[in-house]
């Protein structure tokens, strides 16, 4: 098993349709970095969100979610309250080789910013 590069990554996603859409190199100025990277590809958070309130129910079944726990917004922020979480999806859109196994984690820029990212 090894580490595919960015070479690899790039080919597999121009050619392949594995990462749409696809940018070709790292985009930093004045905004979290995303783009194809060395040996990765960092991801964007896409502008629709699902924020869990409790305002309607105070005990949570976390087998069975209630629809009226989530708020549906389409923003190009996300405020999330206290005691709450936001889920959300990336632009892109992953297809993966059956042979390559993934690791997705979270930027460490959402990290310093108390925020954890699960996948």
């Amino acid at each position: 098993m090894s580490i595919m590069s960015d070479l690899w990554i790039r080919e597999t996603a121009l050619n392949e349709g594995m990462i749409e859409p696809f940018v070709e190199k790292q985009v930093r100025e004045g905004m979290i970095s995303y783009g194809l990277s060395s040996y990765g590809y960092d991801a964007r958070v896409a502008d629709e969100f699902k924020i869990f309130t409790n305002v309607d129910s105070a005990v949570i079944d976390p087998k069975q979610f209630s629809d009226q726990s989530f708020v549906d917004r389409k923003l190009d922020v996300c405020v999330i309250p206290p005691n709450s979480f936001a889920l959300a999806r990336t632009v892109e859109y992953f297809r993966i080789p059956r042979d390559v196994m993934v690791i997705c984690v979270g930027k460490s820029t959402y990290a310093r910013c108390g925020i954890i990212v699960n996948v």
